[in-house]
């Protein structure tokens, strides 16, 4: 069984930076596509930044490119998420999911993910 734990969330302005990890407890992690994921009240989940196995291709939406960078270090099981220039409606409670993947690929479908974390809130205020 895979858990993920989120931390880093935080209260913070507009315009500052906040890096979230996802702490993985399987090993070998390198074998896991990773992606983030948050949802604001009343909102659907929307998957924000995305990671492959093991060549570290990226793929952010639009909504967040230029600000967000998912990075990974499998020897130590994480997953970072750092946020810059942060804007009021990022406000959410972010995910991380993971998903063994032997294809090496992007997965953005949320429903394509066998394991998901608790969550840690992120709040930016105006």
């Amino acid at each position: 069984q895979v858990q993920l734990v989120e931390s880093g969330g935080g209260l913070v302005q507009a315009g500052a930076s906040l890096r979230l990890t996802c702490s993985a407890t399987v090993r070998p992690f390198f074998t896991y596509a990773v992606g983030w994921f948050r949802q604001a009240p009343g909102k659907e989940r929307e998957g924000v930044s995305f990671i492959s196995v093991s060549d570290g291709k990226t793929y952010y939406p639009d909504s967040v490119k230029g600000r967000f960078t998912i990075s990974r270090d499998n020897a130590n099981n994480t997953v970072y998420l750092q946020m810059n220039d942060l804007k009021p409606e990022d406000t959410a409670l972010y995910y991380c999911a993971a998903k063994d993947d032997p294809f090496n690929t992007i997965v953005v479908i949320p429903r394509s993910y066998d394991y998901w974390g608790q969550g840690t809130q992120v709040t930016v205020s105006a």
